[in-house]
């Protein structure tokens, strides 16, 4: 089976570094056109001079805060009008550890205005061409504490659940446009916010990280972290023709961690 995502465009949300750089790669090597859209414009840069580029494909990076609406959609619709997208990558950094009780109001609405406002907004420019080409995918990149809260992490376990659910729900409306929603949800992943997490745990609880790392490593079946392109090869096949009847699903990538179905 080859996928071939030559002459569609991708919008790739935090591209510039761990898992979103790693799906810019792989949807980059599947022949599509890339868009980098994060805040590290420079980052951003360097992530495009290693995309793939055969002949026809052209990339381009976008430096955008989104949790400063009114600065997103007006840059997005600007450039939607000239560069539409087949393929929606909603993929944001997670609120700061801490427990769900202690968290402060504007933690909720800040971690509620970065993912769950700014993923519908994004959703509603880039809804009309898709509806005209009857094809389209959005992917959101979320977590396993969408299937299992995870210790520690209350702002973000509450957020996620939100992000997972309105794409169940916009999944069931769009899929009659052949627009296809779903969510992938990574295990632990090698990536800067795990060994951020895993520093914050060892000063916290005066642990060595390395005996953090080897208890987190037990915990999971496959006995490792994931390498983040793991997550972006499952991510290049719900962007395909192949997953078209594909909707509305969450998937764990977490090497068996999570204990329910």
């Amino acid at each position: 089976m080859e996928i071939n995502l030559k002459n569609k465009t991708a919008w790739v949300f935090g591209g510039s570094r761990g898992i979103g750089r790693s799906i810019a790669l792989e949807l980059a090597r599947a022949g599509a056109n890339i868009v980098l859209i994060a805040r590290n414009k420079i980052q951003l840069q360097k992530v495009k001079e290693e995309l793939s580029e055969e002949a026809g494909q052209k990339h381009d990076v976008l430096s955008i805060d989104v949790s400063r609406r009114d600065v997103l959609i007006k840059t997005l619709k600007s450039y939607a009008s000239l560069n539409p997208v087949d393929i929606l990558i909603n993929n944001s950094g997670g609120p700061p550890p801490g427990q769900a009780h202690t968290a402060e109001l504007e933690e909720y609405s800040d971690a509620f205005n970065q993912h769950v406002l700014a993923a519908q907004s994004i959703l509603k420019i880039a809804l009309p061409e898709m509806k005209r080409n009857r094809f389209g995918r959005v992917i959101n990149i979320i977590s396993t504490s969408v299937k299992q809260p995870i210790d520690g992490l209350g702002v973000s376990n509450t957020i996620r659940g939100a992000i997972a659910n309105w794409g169940k729900t916009v999944a069931s409306e769009l899929g009659g446009f052949g627009i296809t929603v779903n969510n992938v949800l990574p295990g632990a992943t090698k990536t800067d916010r795990l060994l951020d997490l895993i520093q914050k745990n060892a000063t916290k609880t005066g642990s060595e990280t390395e005996s953090i790392v080897k208890k987190m490593q037990h915990s999971i079946p496959v006995g490792r972290f994931a390498d983040p392109a793991e997550i972006a090869y499952l991510v290049v096949f719900l962007s395909s023709d192949y997953a078209a009847y594909v909707n509305g699903v969450n998937i764990p990538v977490d090497g068996g961690r999570t204990k329910s179905l």
